[in-house]
C-alpha cells in the first residue's frame, strides 16, 4: 500500500479520474521506514486505552502533555477520546491511511480485551 505522501503527490497516477497529483506536497512529518497498514502507534493506543477502561471505566479527568517542544495541554473526560486523537494525529502527520489507524486500533483493544480476560484478573480466588 502507498503511504499518503505518495498517493497525494501521484494522484493523476490512481487510475480514478476525480483525483488529481499535488507533487509539491509535504507532510507534517517525515514518511517513516515502516508500513503503513497497519499502525504501530494505534495498535498500542488501543491496548492501552482498553486496558485503562477495563480497570478505570471510560469517564476520567485526564491531561496529557507532549514532550515535543511548544506541546499544549489537551484534557480528555474519556480513553476511547485519546484513542480517537491518536488515530486523527498519525492522519493528520500524513503517515497512515484512516483504515490502517482503526484497524491497529481496533486489534489493540482486541489484544487488551483478551489479555485483560485470561491475565489481568483479580488476586485470591475470588469470584467477580
Amino acid at each position: 500500500m502507498w503511504r499518503p505522501i505518495t498517493a497525494i503527490r501521484e494522484g493523476e497516477n490512481d487510475d480514478n479520474p476525480r483525483t488529481a497529483g499535488h507533487p509539491t506536497w509535504t507532510s507534517l512529518f517525515n514518511s517513516p521506514n515502516y508500513p503503513d497498514y497497519t499502525s504501530g502507534a494505534n495498535n498500542a493506543a488501543g491496548v492501552t486505552t482498553r486496558v485503562l477502561e477495563h480497570l478505570f471505566g471510560d469517564q476520567v479527568e485526564l491531561t496529557l502533555i507532549s514532550a515535543a517542544p511548544g506541546s499544549i495541554a489537551r484534557d480528555y473526560t474519556r480513553f476511547s477520546d485519546v484513542a480517537r486523537d491518536v488515530v486523527d494525529a498519525r492522519i493528520f502527520m500524513g503517515i497512515h491511511f484512516r483504515f490502517a489507524d482503526t484497524t491497529a486500533l481496533r486489534q489493540g483493544r482486541h489484544v487488551a480485551n483478551w489479555t485483560f480476560s485470561h491475565y489481568l484478573r483479580p488476586i485470591g480466588g475470588g469470584k467477580e
